[in-house]
Parts: C-alpha cells; sequence; structure tokens
C-alpha cells in the first residue's frame, strides 16, 4: 500500500499517494540521450510543455543541461556554464506561465544559482540529480528557498559511471546514501516536508542493478518520503530488448522503447512510486489511471 502525503512547495502542496501524478520531461538541450535538440529553441520548448500538459501532466520538469553518460558536469567545471543554463530555461519558465498561470514547475538543474533563478522566476519544484552533491551550495540555497525538492540518488559523475565497480546491492546503497543526503538537506534547513527522493535509475547504476531496484522499489519507503521514479527511455530498457544480428548484440534504439518505458513505469508505481518522470505523457497518464484503479 502506497502511503499518502502532503508535498509541501511553498505556495502550494500537492497531495501524492491517491494517485500516481506524472512529470512531464522537456529538455532544453542539444545533447540529451532521448530528444536533445528537438525543443533546444524557447518557443519550441514552450509548445511542446503545454503540450505536455494537454495531455495530462501534473508536473513540467524543465532541464537546460544533459546529465547523459559521458557528460562533463559539477559547479566548478561543467560543460554547460550556470549563465547558458538559464538562458535556455528561463524564457520557458516564463512561457509556460504566462499561458498557464496554474502549471507547476520542476526545474532540473544541481547548480544553487540556477535553482535560485527559476524558483524566483516561477518554478517550485528543484529537481536535483546529484543529490545535493555537485554543488556545496545547493543545501543553503534550498534551505533559503520555499519549493518542494526532488533528492535523486546517483553513483559519481557521469564520467565516471562506465568505470564504477559493481556493488554487492544496489538496493542497500541507494537507501543508506539518500538517507544519509536527506538527512544532510534537513540538518541544513530543508524542511523535510518539501522533500522527495528519487532512487535514480541509470545514474552510476550497471545494467543489470537496475532490475533488482525496480523490483524492490518499496523498500524505498523505509525512508519515509514521497518517491519519484523516472525510467523513461533508459539504457537498461534497451539491454533488455537487444537483438543479435550477424553475430553482434545491439541494444533496442531510443525509439524502440517505448511500450518497455511504459510496462517499467507501471511497476514503478505498483511498487510504490508516487511520481513518474516521463517523456511520452499520454500514455503514461492512461496506463497508470489503469494501475491506479487496479491497485487501490
Amino acid at each position: 500500500m502506497r502511503p499518502v502525503f502532503t508535498w509541501n512547495l511553498g505556495s502550494r502542496s500537492l497531495e501524492l499517494g491517491k494517485r500516481t501524478l506524472v512529470m512531464g520531461v522537456v529538455n532544453v538541450t542539444p545533447d540529451s540521450f532521448s530528444d536533445g535538440g528537438e525543443h533546444l529553441t524557447a518557443d519550441a520548448a514552450v509548445a511542446h510543455a503545454l503540450k505536455l500538459l494537454d495531455e495530462g501532466a501534473d508536473i513540467i520538469d524543465i532541464g537546460g543541461e544533459s546529465t547523459r553518460p559521458g557528460a562533463r558536469v559539477g559547479a566548478e567545471n561543467p560543460a554547460v556554464s550556470a549563465k547558458e543554463e538559464l538562458q535556455r530555461v528561463l524564457p520557458v519558465i516564463a512561457g509556460v506561465k504566462k499561458s498557464r498561470s496554474a502549471a507547476i514547475i520542476s526545474i532540473d538543474t544541481y547548480k544553487a544559482n540556477v535553482a535560485r533563478t527559476a524558483v524566483e522566476a516561477g518554478a517550485e519544484i528543484v529537481n536535483d540529480v546529484s543529490g545535493l552533491q555537485w554543488d556545496v551550495a545547493m543545501k543553503a540555497t534550498l534551505a533559503g528557498l520555499s519549493c518542494g525538492v526532488v533528492l535523486m540518488h546517483t553513483r559519481g559523475r557521469p564520467d565516471e559511471w562506465r568505470s564504477l565497480p559493481a556493488v554487492p546491492d544496489i538496493v542497500m546503497l541507494t537507501k543508506k546514501e539518500l538517507r544519509q543526503r536527506s538527512d544532510a538537506a534537513v540538518a541544513a534547513g530543508v524542511k523535510r516536508n518539501r522533500i522527495a527522493i528519487d532512487p535514480g535509475f541509470g545514474f552510476g547504476k550497471r545494467f543489470e542493478e537496475n532490475y533488482p531496484l525496480l523490483r524492490r522499489l518499496g523498500e524505498l519507503q523505509e525512508l519515509r518520503f514521497p518517491l519519484l521514479a523516472g525510467v523513461s527511455r533508459k539504457s537498461f530498457l534497451g539491454r533488455a530488448l537487444a537483438t543479435s544480428a550477424a553475430g553482434e548484440k545491439k541494444d533496442a534504439p531510443i525509439e524502440a522503447r517505448a511500450f518497455a518505458t511504459l510496462a517499467a513505469e507501471v511497476v514503478a508505481a505498483l511498487k510504490g512510486a508516487h511520481i513518474i518522470r516521463t517523456h511520452d505523457v499520454k500514455a503514461a497518464v492512461e496506463a497508470l489511471r489503469i494501475a491506479d484503479l487496479a491497485s487501490n
């Protein structure tokens, strides 16, 4: 049974748990693994965000820097500066809020300055894929802001992922480190009822480690935070659908992962996820509606 939470976003709250909420992805980047370059202009990104809202998205997650495998990230020498990231995302936040003033916007960033500026511009959630690890100023910044916070688990940085060793129990490690990072956020002044957690599928996990994480997702409920899960189009799905040709095994391409994505999203919801982050909003909304009806 999925616990019910009231997630404090500052000026309003979201009730989580009675149905699965959907977070639609809008990447304003040239190089994201799935849709890089598709919505790089502000007009295209705003139009896409509005389409996702029309399809039933509860939250729009806007990102201006790719954290795909191999990307150079971090506060000191990122591939995308805070200035450039803000130039990408601020017009999109403004455009969405102008057209849909009630829209709930999340800013996908690990940089404290980007988080602060985006919240001042209308974002109500900061989605930090580093779990406050890549910018030392983020904890204090979030403590001073009135917004929701998503702490995602990642092992290392994207340019280190290929060399990370396997761990005996990825679920125990993820739970342990999410507990440490959420405790650090609360100690820094971030209110507990503003925090949601994300196990970070694909972020520093080997292909085979994502499946026990999905299967045992419910164990993260022990941390007593709302759960967000993002499995959309991830490479571990492509690996599971790999085909062999001419003696060579080839992962399913991104465009061939839609059905696998939907299956994994339904599993995540049935295992306790309160929010599903996805590229394919309409399909997720309809599938999760049935999953919710069947599980309540």
